[in-house]
């Protein structure tokens, strides 16, 4: 019986500390958005230990560049499948259909994050080279051209596939029409975090997709927010997204010891897309902070 006591003593401890442990990192992000104006989601996801934190977790929000994450998924699915060829050649063009009436639209250079597409239109680029610059310089010329050739709807059923029933992928980016007609690509935090944990099990497509995958979410050249205040030593695979007032990161988190997590931050209606990214550095070192201790 005494025994039996200790085991059951030493249960409910255990059980306990990883309740204990999360109130204290709600108390940091509460801390962090006490006085921040806008609106927050957050998923931490721990790939080791299964202890996880949501916040807002479910509610929907603009995807801006984070949709780009589903768009390069189902290039590699296709790739897979044989239907496409990452290194196909393919002709760089700046003109694309609304989903709205099918009339032709353009992007403005002055818009995008990347402008060195735009002075290889007409000539040629493979696919895998449009995938690398579509996430980790966030191009817009290269989201399109391959949202035309992989398609929205098979981006759409691989979302669903994987159990990510939220993510809508639309359209491209800059339709105007379809923007006044309130057609966006919306996400939610919960859906995303289901994306970064299959990449980093490697359990989307096959263990080499995921590989190259994480290599390209690697290189990514913006980082403000996940990365910012994190050590040195720590390596992110991630994609960002942003709009006005809106900011986004989301991705995985490796750690030198090999501890690796999850964590996807999005934000809506910002006093100003400096205060979000901001919050957002500060919120991903307050889970850093979480893990390390």
């Amino acid at each position: 019986m005494k025994l039996f006591t200790l085991v059951l003593t030493l249960s409910t401890i255990m059980i306990a500390q990883p309740q204990k442990n999360i109130a204290t990192l709600q108390n940091a992000v509460d801390s962090i958005l006490k006085n921040r104006q806008g609106r927050f989601a957050l998923v931490f996801s721990d790939l080791q230990t299964g202890e996880k934190f949501f916040l807002n977790e479910r509610e929907q929000f603009h995807a801006a560049s984070t949709m780009k994450t589903p768009v390069m998924i189902e290039v590699f699915r296709q790739a897979a499948t044989g239907s496409i060829s990452l290194d196909d050649s393919i002709t760089v063009k700046n003109s694309f259909q609304s989903i709205i009436d099918g009339s032709d639209f353009s992007l403005d250079l002055n818009d995008d994050s990347e402008d060195g597409l735009y002075s290889r239109i007409g000539r040629k680029e493979s696919i895998r080279n449009l995938v690398f610059k579509m996430i980790t310089v966030s191009s817009n010329l290269a989201t399109n051209i391959l949202i035309g050739i992989v398609g929205p709807d098979n981006i759409m059923k691989t979302m669903k596939s994987m159990g990510c029933n939220d993510i809508q992928v639309l359209r491209g980016v800059e339709d105007s029409k379809a923007f006044d007609a309130g057609k966006n690509n919306t996400t939610n935090a919960y859906d995303l975090t289901l994306l970064f944990e299959a990449i980093a099990r490697k359990k989307v497509i096959d263990v080499a997709a995921c590989a190259e995958m994480l290599n390209i979410l690697h290189a990514q050249k913006f980082k403000s927010m996940i990365p910012a205040l994190l050590p040195p030593d720590v390596t992110v695979a991630h994609k960002t997204g942003s709009i006005t007032n809106v900011q986004h990161d989301s991705g995985i988190i490796y750690l030198p010891n090999g501890h690796a997590y999850v964590l996807v931050i999005l934000s809506k209606n910002l006093n100003s897309n400096k205060e979000g990214i901001e919050t957002i550095a500060s919120l991903s070192k307050a889970v850093y902070d979480f893990v390390s201790q």
